[in-house]
């Protein structure tokens, strides 16, 4: 079985920084999905299988954790006492609040306008954001231990990835 007092890097035991070796998560999940799926432990005492849907269910959410940028940036600032998203601050950097509502104003006018590639546009350009921040959070968490600057980043992230959703339900709504 797994140790459930383990951070999610130890878990699968990987390196505890920002960049991660994405073949090897994915490797380290399945071996320790089937050592623990429920499945496997379906004929066992009802312990064991109650501990094997606890043990899988804490696989599962470490590796979404360590899979998605934003998730693993908050994850390791978490661990280091920080946090990243408190519901009460809500404060960002002005420059890129403009940017973000001139952004979504584009959004909302493409998509009341059923402009199909402007939102293609849109998405792309987020996209492309999103790794520039994600290589930044990399530097700031793994080169420079800038935890703080790393917590912005990581705001600016999330942020980003509410937009790139929003702007893959126009796209869905627009081909409906």
């Amino acid at each position: 079985m797994i140790d459930f007092a383990a951070d999610h890097f130890a878990l699968f035991a990987l390196p505890r920084r920002f960049r991660i070796d994405a073949a090897a998560l994915d490797r380290a999940w399945r071996t320790l999905q089937a050592e623990v799926h429920p499945d496997r432990h379906a004929s066992g005492a009802q312990h064991g299988q109650r501990l094997a849907l606890q043990a899988s269910a804490r696989v599962n959410e470490a590796y979404e954790t360590l899979k998605d940028a934003a998730a693993r940036g908050e994850y390791l600032l978490g661990l280091s006492g920080i946090v990243s998203l408190a519901e009460t601050d809500t404060t960002m950097p002005p420059e890129f609040l403009v940017e973000q509502m001139e952004r979504r104003e584009a959004i909302d006018e493409a998509t009341a306008a059923g402009d199909h590639a402007a939102l293609e546009a849109a998405l792309a350009t987020t996209l492309a954001d999103e790794r520039a921040l994600e290589n930044a959070l990399a530097a700031a968490i793994d080169d420079r231990a800038d935890l703080v600057g790393a917590r912005t980043l990581v705001r600016k992230l999330r942020f980003l990835q509410r937009v790139r959703h929003e702007v893959t339900e126009a796209l869905i709504a627009a081909e409906a």
